[in-house]
C-alpha cells in the first residue's frame, strides 16, 4: 500500500482560541499534543465584527474603535502565549464567524483534528455551542476541552 495524502505522517492540529479560559486550556492541550506527535499546531482566532446595534448607536466611532483595539491586543497576547509553548506553531487571525473561520483553516491546512474549549456562554443554548456545530459539520475529529 502506498502513501496516501493526509493519512501518513504528522499533519496539523487546529485549535480555536478567543482568549477565554477554556480556549486557553484547549490551546495548552493542543500544544502538548502537537509536541508529542511532532505535528504542526495552528491556533485560530476568529475576530468578530462589532454588532450592528453598536455601530448604529456609536456616532463617534469610539466604541467600535475600542472593540477593534481590544481584539488587536488579544491577538498580540495570543501570539506571544502560543508561540512561547515550544510546539511548531502559528497563529492565524481572520475576520468572521468562528465556525466558518475554523472550518476554512482546517480545510486549507488539511487538519487532522480540531480542538476547542467548552462553551461557557448562554447563547450556546440557543444556537448550539461551537463544538456541537463543528461535530455536526462532520469533517474532522473534534476534541472539547473543559
Amino acid at each position: 500500500m502506498g502513501f496516501e495524502l493526509g493519512t501518513d505522517g504528522p499533519g496539523a492540529i487546529v485549535v480555536g482560541v478567543d482568549g477565554s479560559p477554556t480556549s486557553m486550556r484547549a490551546a495548552a492541550y493542543a500544544a502538548g499534543l502537537a509536541r508529542r506527535q511532532r505535528t504542526h499546531l495552528i491556533a485560530v482566532y476568529a475576530r468578530t465584527t462589532p454588532t450592528t446595534l453598536l455601530t448604529i448607536a456609536d456616532h463617534s466611532g469610539l466604541a467600535v474603535n475600542a472593540v477593534i483595539e481590544a481584539q488587536d491586543e488579544l491577538e498580540r497576547q495570543l501570539r506571544a502565549e502560543i508561540n512561547g509553548w515550544g510546539a511548531d506553531s502559528e497563529v492565524i487571525a481572520r475576520q468572521g464567524d468562528p465556525l466558518t473561520v475554523l472550518a476554512e483553516v482546517a480545510k486549507e491546512t488539511r487538519a487532522d483534528a480540531l480542538i476547542v474549549g467548552s462553551s461557557a456562554g448562554f447563547g450556546h443554548r440557543i444556537a448550539g455551542s461551537l463544538a456541537i456545530r463543528l461535530v455536526r459539520y462532520g469533517k474532522w475529529p473534534v476534541t472539547v476541552v473543559p
